[in-house]
């Protein structure tokens, strides 16, 4: 085992550091003092500064070389202006902290809080606490009586105890930001969304633990992964790549070799050693889309890489390792695979810690409006024209794209597509009410296209009835009660799911009941709206 440096960040004491001529010896000087400890080697001290004091760190730095010449002293000047100002002190700071080329392996980092203004060793505890700087703190203190070995004490801090807690929870400043950033700033109105947006921060920040992304096809789980390994990143949780994968395009025996490696002449064409995906994936995250379409024996082998950070390559005699954070995406039910025999369930055990079901778009219709106006500016920013609509395109859109008639069958990859083709019509930056009239005509055919190719036919009758009433069943009523269940399988609710079923005949009802016909067009089958979300 690699024994780590010491490494020491803080700030230079301009009253407590100072001294001149053999005096200073007899004084108690925080930094110099920390290389005084004979059973503690600091192997650098960064020092940091404002303003005018190079007199001061060319003293310390000479005594510090008397005291202790294996200390290496490095000086980082920051363009802090006014030491007692908050915002400026912490914005320094975190420049500073995200500038820093931190070796979390071979270093282990002390933040000193001892020295500098009281708002900069409030700082210097904030970005401890977030892990911006990913150290202990630490605080010194002088003898508690006057001897010759002025060098005095320390203390590591743990910032678990109680003590600092409502310090704490006085700056939840971090998370906000935290959770912004997963959502990539996008001000989404959706309370469960929301939520679990929240939980997943920190989760994200605090747990080395698998993380699992379940959802439609286009809700967002490659796109949340991503962010979640970015927040890693930037909290210094994660040192190495971000690695995707979509296991739906990995077969037969290039599946294992692709994710495991392979051992050179292991199998026909293997003409060179392979590291494959997890040893690529070595300290960072990768993500497993669609998980559910692995096989039984890469599962196996993935699980043991899972648990035990090695594993054998395709092939080998000799097990490998990897420390990676393990985040799955799938679209379908692995509890269901688990009992059907495709899904192995120790290994869905072992993902399932943290799982979290992204909604599709068509159960995230608040949010809709905020996703357009981020789509909007994210292709204004690319393609270096503002482009916005006029308030009839966008009253007509709207109402159409909230409505029960716009299903959203691929989610945030059909808004995202249907911005993007408007935004590119639209003249002189203007989406107007021609625009948006052809945009709804064109998903309104890509999604009958959809339904028409059978797409409501993957979901299995035999989930919701029996062998009898299968064998009862004309193929109309097989067809259409498919399609039925698939649009309540999309809904929050029975009142949302009734108003899509009977859009059209409802409007000439004076008082229409869509809630009430659907109940009782389910109870024909034995099936009943809580039961259908259970299953």
């Amino acid at each position: 085992m690699i024994k780590k440096k010491k490494v020491v960040i803080g700030f230079i004491g301009t009253q407590l550091d100072s001294g001149r001529g053999s005096g200073r010896w007899e004084k108690w000087r925080p930094t110099v003092a920390l290389t005084q400890h004979e059973d503690i080697v600091i192997d650098r001290i960064d020092l940091l500064y404002s303003g005018q004091h190079e007199l001061l760190l060319a003293q310390l730095e000479k005594d510090i070389a008397d005291t202790s010449p294996e200390t290496k002293v490095c000086a980082h000047q920051l363009d802090i202006q006014d030491p007692w100002d908050f915002e400026e002190v912490y914005g320094c700071l975190f420049d500073f902290a995200r500038s820093y080329p931190f070796d979390t392996d071979k270093e282990e980092y002390w933040v000193h809080i001892t020295t500098g203004t009281h708002v900069a060793q409030i700082c210097l505890f904030l970005m401890t606490e977030a892990s911006y700087l990913p150290g202990k703190l630490l605080q010194t203190s002088p003898p508690r009586r006057q001897t010759k070995a002025n060098f005095g004490e320390m203390t590591i801090i743990d910032l678990d105890l109680s003590r600092y807690d409502q310090i704490a929870q006085r700056f939840s400043r971090e998370q906000e930001e935290g959770v912004a950033f997963l959502k990539s700033g996008i001000a989404t109105r959706n309370a469960r969304f929301n939520t679990m947006i929240d939980e997943i921060e920190r989760v994200a920040i605090k747990s080395k633990a698998a993380i699992l992304l379940m959802g439609p096809t286009g809700a967002g789980k490659s796109f949340l992964a991503r962010r979640i390994f970015e927040l890693k990143k930037a909290r210094h949780r994660l040192e190495g790549k971000f690695v995707e994968v979509n296991c739906a395009t990995l077969r037969g025996d290039g599946a294992g070799s692709t994710l495991f490696g392979h051992i050179k002449g292991s199998f026909t064409g293997a003409m060179s050693d392979r590291p494959g995906l997890l040893r690529t994936a070595h300290k960072g995250l990768l993500f497993l889309d669609e998980i559910g379409e692995l096989g039984l024996d890469e599962q196996a082998m993935l699980l043991k890489a899972v648990e035990e950070k090695r594993f054998f390559p395709v092939g080998g005699d000799h097990e490998v390792q990897s420390d990676f954070q393990l985040v799955a995406g799938t679209n379908r039910d692995l509890g269901k695979e688990v009992a059907a025999g495709r899904f192995r369930e120790d290994l869905y055990a072992r993902i399932n810690l943290w799982s979290y079901e992204l909604p599709g778009l068509s159960g995230r219709v608040e949010d809709i409006a905020p996703n357009i106006d981020y789509l909007l500016s994210q292709y204004s920013a690319e393609n270096g024209q503002m482009v916005r609509f006029n308030k009839e395109a966008k009253d007509s859109y709207m109402e159409f794209a909230t409505s029960p008639q716009a299903v959203w069958a691929g989610n945030f990859r059909d808004l995202s597509a249907s911005v993007t083709r408007m935004a590119t019509l639209a003249d002189a930056g203007r989406i107007n009410d021609q625009n948006a009239s052809e945009e709804i005509k064109r998903l309104q055919r890509l999604w009958s296209y959809a339904q028409e190719s059978g797409e409501t036919n993957e979901l299995d009758l035999h989930d919701y009835l029996d062998t009898e009433q299968l064998a009862q069943l004309d193929l109309f009523d097989a067809v259409q009660l498919q399609a039925v269940l698939a649009v309540c399988l999309r809904s929050k609710n029975m009142s949302e799911a009734g108003r899509k079923l009977f859009a059209a005949s409802r409007s000439n009802k004076a008082n229409p009941n869509d809630a009430d016909r659907l109940k009782k067009y389910l109870n024909k089958f034995g099936l009943h709206w809580d039961g259908l979300r259970e299953r």
